[in-house]
């Protein structure tokens, strides 16, 4: 596997630490706390300390602001600080920030947060009921007066259009959260260790919003999770295996909202995937045969089925017997549906531990995971590769 090329940014940073706090629904404590806590942890994961880091990216949602992170944990001076937009869908662009402030040279130890108390504090599921006028919510106000008033009533839109267009059933969504549920049953740090679901339970749960049924959305959760990237150099005299870069990507589709772009010419697919994907693809010289591990952001499931088509898995329609077959090893951590909603920060921590084969539900022989974040909204993603890859 080519870690190097002249023109993209792969092989010139690498995740050498990760960290979190437990993951719970009553975590008790600030999300600055929760912030620090994850922080440390990712950094004596790497055998680094406070005084290394020179940099902290984290999520323009995010409470707990870069300098106040930094004064709590103990880090110095930061020459790199950076937020990015559109909630889940900046889980992988975090660290492709920190990975392009340390190709260029501004900064060598860069940490990526996230923390929130997001099932005993500000629940996102409950919705936008309550807007503050600005563009966006003058955007969402199409929507709102025809009851469309949470995340799971605008996923449902696309989901519904979905199942009419391929003649499929909901039990095609099943199919992925039985597979989350049965990672997340083997996984000690997942919310639901040891409680795995079988296609008739996930039918038997209620509806939310026709056609998601509660098991088809994924969890609230208080908790933290951090990043270090640093380059490969330094990453391979560290603690850990690192897990290298090999490509990064963003992408926004054309006629792009906030979980409600319901004007382009189809509902049944995810186009700013398929802009990640095309990038990913291009610049790491991989393709779909080559992954070995798919770490694909479960919101919803309906969204899982849709990135597997647009990254080139399988062809439109087709999904839900890729997921039935165990094609690909799916969100081995459990997923946001499992183990925790952390905006896809926990999934990129999995695919470290596939990379260094610490995994509780390792694939043997893992050298190439795909990573993506938040759909339905500008999204990014990663291809992580092992260094001796």
């Amino acid at each position: 596997m080519t870690l190097h090329r002249a023109d993209t940014l792969g092989g010139r940073a690498a995740i050498a630490g990760i960290g979190a706090t437990e993951f719970s629904k009553d975590s008790g404590r600030s999300e600055l706390k929760l912030a620090v806590e994850a922080v440390r942890a990712a950094l004596d994961d790497a055998w680094l300390g406070p005084a290394d880091v020179d940099g902290l990216v984290t999520f323009t949602m995010d409470t707990s602001p870069e300098i106040t992170v930094a004064q709590a944990a103990g880090i110095g001076e930061l020459s790199f600080f950076s937020r990015v937009h559109y909630g889940g869908g900046a889980a992988c662009a975090t660290v492709q920030q920190a990975a392009l402030a340390v190709a260029a040279g501004i900064a060598e130890v860069v940490v990526c947060y996230r923390a929130f108390n997001e099932r005993s504090g500000r629940r996102f599921g409950a919705g936008v009921q309550r807007r503050e006028p600005s563009a966006e919510g003058a955007a969402l106000g199409w929507n709102l007066p025809a009851g469309l008033l949470t995340p799971a009533s605008w996923v449902a839109m696309a989901a519904q259009r979905y199942l009419y267009a391929y003649g499929l059933t909901p039990e095609a969504f099943g199919q992925v959260a039985v597979v989350g549920r049965r990672h997340a049953a083997r996984n000690p740090a997942a919310y639901f260790y040891g409680r795995p679901i079988t296609l008739a339970d996930h039918a038997a749960s209620r509806w939310i919003v026709e056609p998601l049924r509660l098991l088809d959305c994924c969890q609230e959760t208080d908790g933290g999770q951090a990043l270090v990237v640093t380059s490969l150099e330094r990453a391979r005299d560290l603690r850990r295996p690192p897990a290298v870069i090999l490509a990064a990507a963003q992408g926004a589709g054309r006629a792009q909202e906030q979980m409600t772009s319901y004007y382009r010419d189809g509902l049944t697919g995810l186009p700013e995937s398929a802009v990640v994907a095309r990038q990913l693809w291009r610049t790491s010289g991989l393709r779909p045969a080559d992954i070995d591990v798919g770490i694909l952001y479960d919101h919803f499931t309906p969204f899982v089925l849709m990135q597997l088509e647009e990254f080139g898995f399988c062809a439109p329609g087709e999904a839900a017997d890729f997921v039935a077959a165990d094609a690909l090893p799916l969100n081995t951590h459990g997923g946001q549906l499992g183990e925790a909603y952390l905006h896809g920060m926990n999934g990129i921590a999995e695919a470290v531990r596939q990379l260094r084969g610490t995994s509780v539900n390792q694939v043997p022989g893992a050298a190439g995971v795909l990573v993506t974040a938040g759909t339905g909204v500008p999204t990014s993603g990663l291809v992580l590769g092992a260094a001796d890859g």
